[in-house]
């Protein structure tokens, strides 16, 4: 039987929910120093339509970056996936059309064991305004400003892998 989309079988690979309100505040404060930002009012990811294949990302407060300005958002959220998948994280086609917005690292990837970390895989987006246009783009809280997109991945013959992560960005190479 060919495999189409009609008979494509869906799976649940992936959970999202909320790192603890002590982890978040603790990463806010370390990059903001404010205590206003509100723990409850953070969103999950979610798709908008059935035909969505990304899950966006909500920003956490208002915030505007000028022309080559740069900003580090702790999201509040983390991601529990299966083996075997990944989770990429682009920004919002609109913004980065409008914007030329972009993840610092280009390409977000999220394996499976970061949500194990000591920061409870606490996702953070990087962004910037790389507008050649001198176009100042501001985002309100609660607004969709990244996504993501759930991945598989296979695995070469006579892969041996064996380390266990414990952290985000360069974890894998200590």
């Amino acid at each position: 039987m060919k495999n189409t989309y009609s008979t494509y079988k869906r799976m649940n690979i992936a959970e999202f929910m909320k790192v603890s309100k002590d982890r978040f505040y603790k990463d806010w404060i370390e990059l903001f120093n404010d205590w206003s930002v509100d723990y409850d009012a953070i969103k999950l990811p979610h798709r908008a339509t059935t035909g969505s294949a990304g899950y966006d990302f909500y920003a956490p407060i208002d915030f505007t970056l000028l022309p080559g300005q740069s900003i580090k958002i702790p999201t509040g959220i983390r991601v529990k996936i299966d083996n075997g998948w990944f989770l990429g994280c682009f920004p919002r086609s609109g913004l980065g059309f409008k914007y030329r917005m972009q993840l610092d690292n280009t390409v977000g990837i999220v394996d499976s064991d970061y949500y194990n970390s000591d920061n409870e895989g606490h996702l953070f987006f990087k962004i910037t305004n790389d507008s050649k246009e001198n176009k100042i783009m501001t985002i309100h809280q609660g607004e969709a400003f990244a996504q993501g997109v759930f991945i598989p991945y296979g695995l070469a013959v006579g892969d041996d892998a064996n380390g266990i992560r414990n952290g985000g960005f360069g974890s894998t190479s200590k």
